[in-house]
C-alpha cells in the first residue's frame, strides 16, 4: 500500500505544480509592453523568436498569461485578417491654437492660410462673441490632409515635468469651416509616483478627415505639445513579407533537402544562387522524416541573370496553402545542378488577440509538448466592440519586450514519459503479485485431520 501511495504521489505532484503556474509547462516567455493600460483587448504580433520556440504544428503551444500564471482568453489570427494587421505611424503637422478665455467652443473661429495642395500653412484663431484673452490653452489643430486613408488613432507627445490630468474632445473637418464632433471626454494623463510613470497619450479616432482639432473640456489645462502621430492600418497587400534563408544538403542527383527551425506559416518561396542560373524546380515538404513528401509548389522555372547593370530574377512562388512543415526539398527538372541553391521561405507574421484578465505584467509563452491553447471566442467579443466603437476600432497594440525568459527550458519540449501507462502497468504487476502471494499461501496450508 505504501508503494502504491508513493507512486500516486509522484504522478500527482507535477500536476499540482503546473496548476499553480501553467507557464511552467512552456520552454520560455516574453514580457509584453502595452501601448495603453486597461484597454481590455490587445493584439501582439509574433516575431521570429516565438516561431522558433514553438513545436506544435498548429502553433497551439503559444499562449498569453497574466502575472499569476493564468492563461488568458486568446486566439491566433492570420496576417491577412484585419485585427492582425500591424499598425503604421506617420508624423503629422500640427498647430497650437492661440490661448483664449471666456469662449465656448462654438465661439472659436479659425482663419487659415493653406498651400496649393490643401495643407495648412498658418492658423489664426478669433473669438466669435466674446474677446477676452487669457493663458488658457485653446487646443491644437492637426493637419491630416496628406493622408490617403483613415486615422485609427492619434498619439500625442509632450514634455512636462508636472502632473497632468486633462480631458479633451476631438472634432473633424474637411474644409475648416464645418466641424463634426467625433469623440468626447478623452483623458490625457501623465502621472509619476515612486519611480513609476502612468501615461495616456492615445486618442482613438476611427475616422477619415483632412483636419482634426483637439480642444480642452472645461478649465483643464493642456501641456506643451511636441509631436503628433497618426496610427494608420495598412491594407493586407502592404504587409511586409519576412524570409527564412536555408542552406541545403545534396541527396539524390538533382535533389536538395532543407530543415526549417521553427513553426513559421510559410506561404511563399524563392530561389537564390551564387551565379547565373535557370532551372525548373519542384518544391516538396513534410513535417516528419518518416512521412511521404508532399508537393507544395511547381514545377516552375527559376532564373537569375546578373549583368554589369543589374540583376534580374524570376518572381516568387506562392503556396496554395501555407505550411509549417520542418522538412523541405527542391527537386530539379532536366538540369541537375551540383550545388544546392539557397531556399528562401517567406511568411507574414500572425497575431495573438487576447483579453486582459487579472494583474499584469502579461507575457507570451511558447514551446511545449504537453500544453495546448484552446482558442477562445475572442472574435465575437471584438465584433461587438466594433459595433459600439466603430468599424475602424482595433485592439490596442502589445509588443514583445527584451530577450526570452527561460521557464521549463528544453524539458518542456522533450519527449514525455507516459506516467499513466507506467502507473497502470505497475498496478497490474502489483495486483498479480498480490494474487500470486495469496495463492501460494493457500497452497502451503496443510489439509485438516480426518474426522474419526
Amino acid at each position: 500500500m505504501r508503494i502504491l501511495i508513493a507512486a500516486l504521489s509522484l504522478a500527482v505532484l507535477p500536476s499540482l505544480a503546473l496548476a499553480a503556474d501553467a507557464r511552467q509547462a512552456y520552454r520560455q516567455q516574453w514580457p509584453l509592453q502595452l501601448s495603453q493600460p486597461q484597454a481590455g483587448a490587445y493584439r501582439v504580433l509574433l516575431d521570429e523568436a516565438v516561431y522558433r520556440s514553438a513545436v506544435s504544428p498548429q502553433l497551439a503551444d503559444v499562449q498569453v498569461f497574466n502575472a499569476q500564471g493564468q492563461a488568458l482568453p486568446t486566439t491566433l489570427l492570420a496576417a491577412d485578417q484585419p485585427l492582425a494587421r500591424e499598425a503604421h505611424w506617420q508624423t503629422l503637422t500640427w498647430f497650437p491654437l492661440p490661448a483664449l478665455a471666456g469662449a465656448a467652443a462654438d465661439d472659436l473661429q479659425l482663419l487659415t492660410e493653406r498651400n496649393t495642395d490643401g495643407s495648412v500653412r498658418r492658423v489664426e484663431a478669433r473669438l466669435g462673441r466674446s474677446g477676452a484673452a487669457s493663458t488658457q490653452a485653446a487646443g491644437w489643430l492637426v493637419d491630416a490632409s496628406a493622408l490617403q486613408v483613415g486615422v485609427q488613432a492619434l498619439r500625442l507627445d509632450w514634455q512636462t515635468q508636472t502632473a497632468l490630468q486633462a480631458r479633451v474632445r476631438v472634432e473633424a473637418s474637411d474644409d475648416l469651416r464645418q466641424w463634426q464632433r467625433i469623440t468626447d471626454e478623452v483623458p490625457l494623463v501623465d502621472l509619476q509616483h515612486d519611480g513609476k510613470r502612468l501615461q495616456q497619450r492615445r486618442i482613438e479616432i476611427g475616422h477619415q478627415a483632412k483636419y482634426f482639432r483637439i480642444l480642452p473640456m472645461g478649465a483643464d489645462a493642456l501641456p506643451a505639445l511636441s509631436a503628433v502621430q497618426a496610427e494608420l492600418v495598412p491594407a493586407a497587400q502592404s504587409i511586409d513579407w519576412r524570409w527564412q534563408s536555408l542552406t541545403g544538403t545534396a541527396g539524390k542527383p538533382g535533389e536538395f533537402e532543407y530543415r526549417l527551425e521553427g513553426r513559421f506559416p510559410i506561404a511563399q518561396v524563392d530561389i537564390a544562387t551564387a551565379d547565373n542560373s535557370v532551372v525548373q524546380w519542384t518544391l516538396l515538404s513534410r513535417d516528419d522524416a518518416n512521412q511521404p513528401w508532399q508537393v507544395r509548389a511547381g514545377p516552375w522555372v527559376a532564373y537569375q541573370v546578373q549583368d554589369a547593370a543589374q540583376r534580374r530574377q524570376s518572381q516568387t512562388q506562392s503556396l496554395p496553402v501555407p505550411s509549417r512543415d520542418r522538412y523541405w526539398k527542391l527537386v530539379a527538372g532536366q538540369a541537375q545542378p551540383s550545388v544546392a541553391p539557397t531556399l528562401k521561405l517567406g511568411y507574414q507574421p500572425e497575431a495573438l488577440v487576447f483579453l486582459s484578465q487579472g494583474a499584469g505584467p502579461y507575457s507570451v509563452a511558447a514551446g511545449s509538448v504537453r500544453a495546448a491553447r484552446s482558442d477562445a471566442p475572442v472574435g465575437t467579443v471584438i465584433a461587438q466592440l466594433r459595433e459600439q466603437q466603430g468599424a475602424q476600432w482595433q485592439p490596442a497594440l502589445a509588443t514583445l519586450q527584451g530577450p526570452a525568459q527561460v521557464l521549463a527550458g528544453d524539458a518542456a519540449v522533450a519527449a514525455q514519459r507516459d506516467w499513466k501507462r507506467w502507473l497502470l502497468w505497475g498496478l497490474l504487476v502489483l495486483g498479480v503479485l498480490v494474487v500470486g502471494g495469496f495463492a501460494v499461501s493457500v497452497l502451503r496450508q496443510k489439509p485438516g485431520g480426518a474426522v474419526g
